[in-house]
């Protein structure tokens, strides 16, 4: 098992500038003002930039305590949803990822700016459109979908495009809770349930239940077979789909 690293040692460039802020500063030519240090005691390894737009989140910069290694997120902050990250050694490239996303580049010329950094899928939706969020999960369910590197990658890929094909299912917002595929009437940050799950069995059959991965509703030799069976048991009022209520602090 590996151990943590001193951080001045992973990271003598960002140390020679005294934080983590600093050196995505130098590296950015200047271009990237205001860079906090997320706290006084982690200054080599963490930070956040904010963006120009008041639908994204700041991007968060963590560095690996164990490897020469930065992360990024960027989210939108109603939901609290990924739509950037990615993993890099290169201190460049995540300057030119922090300075995109600060000026409000589209999440495309983000990619284009620093190939590493990773689209979710998701796309923004600054208006909070609920049809539009609904879709923008969809698609970010899809993306995760096929990009799986678990054995059973393709027995969920196609649960998750059978639901999709469904009209009636594509219309509610969609999640997961261990990997079984659920819809709400409701999007995030509050949830409504009340509509059948979906369930890749590991033998390659598929489950519907109106509870949590229990398969009352039938077991079906294809996803389609699943995803039909499980349209029909959907309540008559459950949608259209409405924003989530913001949790309470």
């Amino acid at each position: 098992m590996s151990t943590p690293h001193d951080p001045a040692a992973l990271y003598p460039d960002v140390a020679a500038h005294g934080s983590l802020a600093a050196a995505l500063r130098a590296a950015a030519d200047g271009h990237l003002e205001a860079v906090p240090a997320a706290s006084p005691d982690s200054l080599l390894l963490y930070g956040s930039v904010a963006s120009t737009l008041p639908h994204r989140e700041p991007l968060r910069i963590d560095a690996s305590t164990r490897e020469r290694c930065w992360s990024i997120r960027g989210g939108e902050p109603f939901q609290g949803m990924c739509l950037v990250d990615g993993d890099t050694d290169d201190l460049a490239q995540v300057a030119r990822a922090a300075r995109a996303w600060q000026d409000g580049e589209s999440l495309d010329d983000i990619r284009r700016a620093a190939p590493f950094a990773h689209l979710t899928g998701r796309f923004e939706v600054p208006d909070l459109d609920p049809v539009r969020l609904v879709e923008s999960e969809w698609q970010g369910m899809l993306r995760e979908a096929r990009e799986l590197e678990y054995a059973w990658q393709a027995q969920y890929q196609a649960l998750v495009e059978a639901a999709y094909a469904e009209p009636a299912l594509r219309a509610l917002y969609p999640f997961t809770s261990h990997w079984t595929l659920r819809f709400s009437s409701t999007t995030r940050p509050s949830l409504t349930l009340g509509s059948p799950c979906l369930s890749a069995g590991g033998d390659g059959t598929y489950g519907v239940g109106t509870g949590f991965i229990t398969p009352n509703l039938g077991v079906f030799p294809t996803a389609p077979e699943a995803a039909a069976r499980a349209v029909r048991h959907l309540p008559t009022d459950f949608g259209p789909v409405t924003l989530g209520r913001p949790l309470k602090a």
